[in-house]
């Protein structure tokens, strides 16, 4: 079974990234949503999550989103992060969330609502995708510093609209994005 899940899909910069999740041993106790974990607890089980599970990246970035929208960003994030896994089309699939982004060729996906919560292979999914795309947002702070990146990691903060009013925009932000639009007026 594949879990699926994406992080950064609200955010006003950085990339969006979807992670398909496959468990090659058994999954460490006591995976869930990674919103409801610490960023101690969500390193740990990274960590384990990478040890116990084959993982596909599927990053789309941020004038790929402004090109295609959201909904095309999430259909090419899920097509790239199941290319990477090496899916095949009769995959049982589990998507967190209530629409399915997968091409029609995937047969065999359910998509749940707090799937993130309720199945251990969309939380390890869902872990991986935090963490690994915090740390690139701490990785892009260093080239685009005082903006902020590495502690709102792009999502629409008071600091992260403190630092577009002072800066402007930068060439990780979402252009299409209204609040982001705003400052290029």
């Amino acid at each position: 079974m594949i879990g699926i899940d994406e992080v950064g899909r609200g955010c006003w910069a950085g990339p969006l990234l979807v992670v398909a999740a496959r468990s090659r041993t058994e999954l460490p106790a006591g995976l869930r949503d990674s919103k409801k974990l610490s960023k101690i607890q969500r390193n740990k089980f990274h960590d384990l999550i990478i040890q116990t599970c084959d993982l596909g990246e599927g990053w789309v970035e941020p004038a790929e989103i402004d090109e295609l929208g959201l909904t095309g960003a999430m259909k090419l994030a899920v097509s790239r992060a199941l290319l990477a896994l090496g899916a095949i089309a009769s995959d049982k699939i589990i998507m967190d969330g209530s629409i399915n982004y997968c091409a029609p060729n995937f047969e065999n996906v359910e998509c749940v609502v707090k799937a993130d919560d309720l199945h251990p292979i969309v939380s390890a999914a869902s872990i991986y995708a935090k963490v690994t795309r915090d740390r690139r947002m701490t990785e892009l702070s260093l080239e685009y510093p005082n903006y902020g990146f590495e502690s709102h990691v792009g999502y629409g903060t008071k600091i992260h609209a403190a630092a577009l009013q002072k800066l402007g925009i930068c060439s990780l932000h979402r252009k299409s994005f209204k609040p982001v639009y705003t400052f290029l007026q």
